[in-house]
């Protein structure tokens, strides 16, 4: 059986347009990948700074047994960032806001924690207290630069499946834009430094 020019044609065109589709799937998959894995870095980077405030309560409650709502602060708002979590697969913004809302919480509880060591001395030159701080600024460090790469991965995969022709096969295969991490709230009003 013999096919006609334009029939070869018509199964040329299907073939390129397949392997084209193809190749722009395989893509946005890897593009998502990147991004789902950047937000597990982020996670990671989150779960430390977690691991270490329980070090830091008890070195400080050695020293200042009389800051309890302080400390009682800083748990609670582990607690409350430790249990909430998010998935990028069902990641709306509402959660994600949420989850930066609890990140928020911890960060300025952890920050009344680390203002306590003014009043005290013998804290201030604890070595296991230094040691600790140390640590919590070199994750508040490591926590920005995870969410900035998330938001740059991000970024990127939004662009690869809403340009055009690509957004065609996005809707199709039910690939959606994800969220970037914002500022927290209040973020934008510089803190006041008095002496």
């Amino acid at each position: 059986m013999k096919l006609s020019k334009s029939t070869i044609g018509i199964i040329a065109a299907v073939v390129i347009i397949c392997m084209w589709a193809a190749s722009a799937y395989n893509s946005m998959v890897g593009e998502q990948e990147k991004a789902t894995t950047a937000f597990a870095n982020v996670q990671s980077a989150y779960q430390r700074r977690a691991d270490l405030i329980p070090n830091l309560v008890e070195v400080v409650k050695g020293y200042a047994a009389h800051e309890k709502e302080t400390l009682e602060s800083v748990v609670n708002a582990r607690a409350k960032a430790t249990q909430m979590t998010i998935d990028p697969s069902n990641m709306t913004p509402e959660k994600m806001k949420e989850f930066q809302q609890a990140q928020g919480e911890l960060g300025a509880a952890l920050g009344r924690l680390l203002a306590v060591q003014e009043n005290y001395p013998d804290l201030k030159a604890n070595e296991n207290f230094r040691d600790l701080q140390v640590q919590l600024e070199g994750t508040e460090n490591r926590i920005n630069e995870a969410r900035n790469t998330y938001n740059g991965v991000v970024q990127n995969y939004n662009i690869v499946i809403r340009k055009f022709p690509k957004n065609l096969l996005a809707g199709l295969f039910g690939f959606d834009t994800m969220n970037k991490f914002e500022a927290d709230a209040g973020a934008e009003k510089a803190p006041q430094v008095k002496f």
